[in-house]
């Protein structure tokens, strides 16, 4: 924060003065990192730290509060410090369970995962809590206490610390020390069954196998045990966004695995397009306009792709492109599907699509987003097209449609699946509908909204105003807030919110890092915890409609803006 100020760490003195606003001067204790800073409700710019004791002076205990939050420090102490005052039942003491879970969320800022990774060891194996403490009692505590921090580590990060090799050796390594200490206490085999939950593993020993008379006939056993629960498992395969292109701006989009042979994509294509599957081929198009045929059992070929590669359905013939035009013979028929399907069917399995999306995102992919880290944030880019997709969606339908009639039909459809989209909580496609009805090549059809009815526009324009982005976009989360979950949020929103807190605050101050910063960014990701607390069913019981989920999961797209008014302007030429 622009406002925050911190004190040297190496200062000898056992007071420091600052000055007030109102010139009055208050002396408070000063103290190694990390620094608390004293919340009350008269004053905001106090500090304090409640590892120390302030019975020496009466006057400096009266402003003191046990009401803080960490402002910055080394992780080492931040770290020290949560070990000191965290609780072994969550909920007891609810600011350092806050100060747990945004040092978990952010870590990756200022640390590997490595590091954590040695340091948790390091406090774990720790003889000083023994030496300072002779009651065995208290260094069963400390113990307890870093296998909370893990166990909060291992609900945060399951899938991410699986899939890190380095992690998982060092957990193997913690995991032989709680397994060593399990017979001095026994109290120790809840922390040892959430590490043996990180990679599945089953439990097959009972305390008197630790016996110090069995110790070492069972020592082989144990190791072999333990050695198998970090065999790699299998945890699903990975999926990405494909998008097969029709003409030099339209496409196919569905989600599929990387595995996924050219046979299975084409036979999808060939569907959603009605097309015989026999007649068409798939080619691969460079920048360069070179062309390669696919092959039937070529995989992964999206995987493989680089960004100015693309692919291209077309017939036998490699000259005799599939067309998407208003001239094309399958327009119309498209166009009488998309106006025989149930609006709330429509909207229901829009939201079942992007609540599969939404779910899968881990609450560190905006972490890695925003701070442009390596990690994968595959899961969040799936959203972020979907949303993007979903408005070229419906200019592409409204654009293509030649008859006005239908075209007024189509437009008030679509006001349709927004208010249901609103209803269902699914503020993500409801912002993309309405994004797409307000898009330029749109907005511009005169002749179509003079068509449509009053009624209908009224609605528009109240749904309208839930997107205006005036004071922050006050509309949009005065009425969020009041949903309850589950419901999805407008992502590029969210993701504006905390990049805006990345930019406008250092992640450093004076080598120290800034932790109001962080616990800033940690409080706008919980948003989605919020959302996902309860859960959408997304179970499809009725047979029916699943030409509904068809066509939803696999849109026709144009993804040019020139394409789409150059359609517009066809439609409905300039006066």
């Amino acid at each position: 924060m622009g406002s925050s100020r911190v004190f040297d760490s190496c200062m000898g003195d056992k007071t420091v003065s600052k000055m007030f606003e109102d010139n009055t001067c208050v002396t408070v204790p000063a103290f190694d990192v990390p620094y608390f800073k004293y919340i009350d409700e008269d004053s905001e710019d106090e500090w304090s730290n409640p590892s120390q004791s302030s019975a020496e002076d009466d006057s400096v205990e009266s402003i003191l509060s046990n009401r803080y939050m960490v402002v910055a420090g080394t992780p080492e102490k931040i770290l020290e410090h949560l070990l000191n005052d965290i609780h072994l039942e969550e909920g007891e003491c609810k600011e350092t369970d806050i100060l747990l879970d945004d040092f978990l969320l952010t870590y990756t800022v200022f640390m590997s995962t490595s590091d954590l990774c040695h340091a948790l060891l390091r406090h774990y194996c720790s003889k000083t809590y023994t030496e300072k403490h002779e009651d065995s009692d208290y260094s069963l505590y400390q113990k307890r206490k870093v296998l909370r921090i893990v166990s909060q580590w291992i609900y945060l990060y399951r899938t991410l610390l699986r899939e890190d090799e380095n992690t998982k050796l060092v957990f193997k390594n913690l995991y032989r020390c709680v397994l060593d200490d399990l017979f001095e206490y026994p109290s120790l085999e809840k922390g040892l069954k959430e590490l043996q939950s990180l990679f599945w593993t089953p439990r097959r020993h009972t305390i008197d196998e630790y016996s110090p008379q069995k110790k070492n006939t069972t020592n082989f056993h144990h190791l072999s045990c333990r050695e198998k629960w970090l065999q790699p498992k299998s945890y699903g395969a990975e999926e990405v966004f494909c998008r097969v292109y029709v003409a030099d701006h339209s496409y196919v989009s569905f989600r599929s695995k990387t595995s996924t042979s050219a046979q299975q994509v084409l036979h999808i294509v060939a569907e959603k397009l009605q097309q015989c599957e026999q007649d068409l081929i798939l080619t691969i198009v460079t920048s360069t306009e070179e062309r390669q045929i696919l092959q039937p059992d070529d995989k992964s070929i999206f995987k493989s792709l680089d960004p100015t590669t693309r692919i291209l359905v077309c017939k036998k013939d490699p000259t005799d492109f599939l067309t998407l035009t208003t001239e094309s013979d399958e327009i119309p028929q498209r166009t009488i599907q998309m106006l025989g399907m149930n609006t709330w069917q429509l909207a229901n399995k829009l939201t079942n699509f992007d609540w599969d999306l939404f779910n899968c995102i881990c609450e560190q992919e905006l972490i890695y987003y925003t701070f442009r880290r390596g990690n994968t944030t595959a899961n969040l880019d799936f959203l972020l097209q979907r949303c993007n997709e979903v408005q070229l969606w419906v200019a592409t339908e409204i654009l293509l449609c030649s008859q006005l009639s239908k075209r007024v039909q189509l437009v008030k459809k679509f006001i349709k699946v927004a208010a249901h989209c609103r209803a269902l909580r699914n503020v993500n496609s409801f912002f993309a509908i309405i994004m797409g009805l307000n898009g330029a090549a749109i907005c511009r059809l005169s002749q179509t909204w003079e068509k449509v009815p009053g009624k209908f526009r009224k609605l528009f324009s109240e749904l309208e105003h839930l997107t205006d982005p005036s004071l922050n976009h006050k509309a949009y989360r005065d009425a969020f807030k009041k949903m309850q979950p589950p419901k999805i949020p407008f992502m590029p929103l969210l993701l504006k919110d905390v990049t805006f807190i990345h930019e406008g605050n250092k992640t450093f101050l004076d080598n120290l890092v800034n932790f109001e910063k962080l616990h800033m960014i940690a409080d706008s990701i919980r948003l989605l915890r919020h959302c996902r607390s309860n859960q959408i069913g997304t179970e499809d019981t009725q047979k029916d409609h699943q030409d509904v989920k068809a066509y939803v999961h696999h849109l026709h797209i144009i993804d040019n803006q020139q394409t789409l008014f150059q359609l517009s302007h066809r439609l409905e030429p300039r006066t």
